[in-house]
C-alpha cells in the first residue's frame, strides 16, 4: 500500500466530494507505526492518554508537557498520517493569548499537522485569533470530556430540541471561526445527520452515527485491548488483549516447563571455556 498524508485541504475535498475517511488514536511511537501502516488517515493524539497510557480517572490531569512528549513519538512513527494534537484542559480557557501560545508550542516542538480543542460558541472568538494566527484548528463539541462532568457525565448530547439546536449553533460558531473540521462525540444519530448537512467542514463522529463524513474511535477500544469498559458506540474490530495475555501466559509456560529458549533462540557457538575454578 502507498499511503498519502491528508492535507487541510483534502478535508474540505473530501467533504465536497462525499468520501468518507477514519481517525483514530495513538499515544506513542509503535502504536503510530502500526496505524501508519494501515488505510486509517487520521491520528489524534488525545488526552484521553490520561486513561488510557497514566491510569488517570478523567482527562483533566493531563498537561501541556505530557501532550508535547507523547505527540512527538507518534509523529515519528507517522509520517504519512495526518496528526492531530490535542489541547489539554486549562491549556486554552483563559484567554486567547493564553490559547495562540500553548498552541503554537505545540505546533512547533512536535511538528504535528493541527490541534483540537473542546468548546462551542464561547470559544468561537478564540478559535477565530488562533486561525488568524495561522494556527489549524479543529473543533470539539458533544461531550468533551474535559468538562463531561458539568454536563452530567458521560452521557448523550444534544437529546431535546433545545439541546440539539444548541450543537447546531456551537457547530456554525466553531465554522464561522475558521475551523477546518469539526469533532462530534456522542450525539444522537439524527442530529449528527443535521450537523452534516448544515456544515460546509467536514464532520468528525465518534458515537455520532453512520451519517457523519468521518468516523473515530480509540484505537485500543477498537482492538479490544481494553478490559471491563466499552461504550455503546465502539464496536470491536479485533481481541488483541486476549492475544496479548495468551502470548505473555504461553511465555510464562514454555520458560517453566524448560521448552523456551529452544536452541532455534539460543547463540550455540561452542565455546572452549578455560578451567576457572
Amino acid at each position: 500500500m502507498t499511503k498519502k498524508k491528508m492535507t487541510i485541504s483534502d478535508f474540505q475535498t473530501y467533504k465536497e466530494e462525499g468520501r468518507k475517511f477514519t481517525y483514530v488514536t495513538a499515544y506513542d511511537y509503535t502504536m503510530a507505526s502500526i496505524v501508519d501502516e494501515s488505510e486509517c488517515e487520521v491520528i489524534l493524539v488525545g488526552d484521553s492518554l490520561a486513561m488510557v497510557m497514566l491510569g488517570y480517572k478523567s482527562t483533566v490531569g493531563v498537561t501541556m508537557e505530557d501532550m508535547i512528549h507523547h505527540i512527538k513519538p507518534v509523529v515519528k512513527g507517522a509520517p504519512n498520517t495526518f496528526i492531530a494534537g490535542d489541547m489539554p484542559f486549562g491549556s486554552y480557557n483563559v484567554s486567547a493569548e493564553q490559547a495562540i501560545a500553548n498552541a503554537s508550542r505545540m505546533l512547533m516542538e512536535t511538528n504535528c499537522d493541527c490541534i483540537k480543542l473542546e468548546g462551542g460558541v464561547d470559544l468561537a472568538p478564540t478559535i477565530a485569533r488562533m486561525v488568524k494566527a495561522g494556527i489549524p484548528v479543529m473543533g470539539h463539541i458533544g461531550l468533551t470530556p474535559q468538562t463531561s462532568t458539568s454536563l452530567g457525565g458521560f452521557r448523550v448530547q444534544g437529546g431535546t430540541p433545545e439541546s440539539a439546536r444548541k450543537l447546531i449553533e456551537d457547530a456554525k460558531a466553531i465554522e464561522a471561526a475558521g475551523a477546518f473540521s469539526i469533532v462530534v462525540e456522542c450525539v444522537p444519530s439524527v442530529v449528527a445527520k443535521e450537523l452534516t448537512q448544515a456544515l460546509r467542514i467536514p464532520v468528525l463522529g465518534i458515537g455520532a452515527g453512520p451519517d457523519v463524513d468521518c468516523q473515530v474511535l480509540v484505537t485500543q477500544d477498537l482492538l479490544g485491548m481494553y478490559g471491563d469498559f466499552k461504550p455503546k458506540f465502539v464496536k470491536q474490530f479485533a481481541q488483541i488483549r486476549k492475544a496479548m495475555v495468551d502470548g505473555l501466559n504461553l511465555f510464562h509456560e514454555e520458560t517453566l516447563n524448560g521448552s523456551f529458549p529452544s536452541p532455534e533462540y539460543s547463540f550455540n557457538k561452542a565455546v572452549d571455556i578455560p578451567k576457572l575454578y
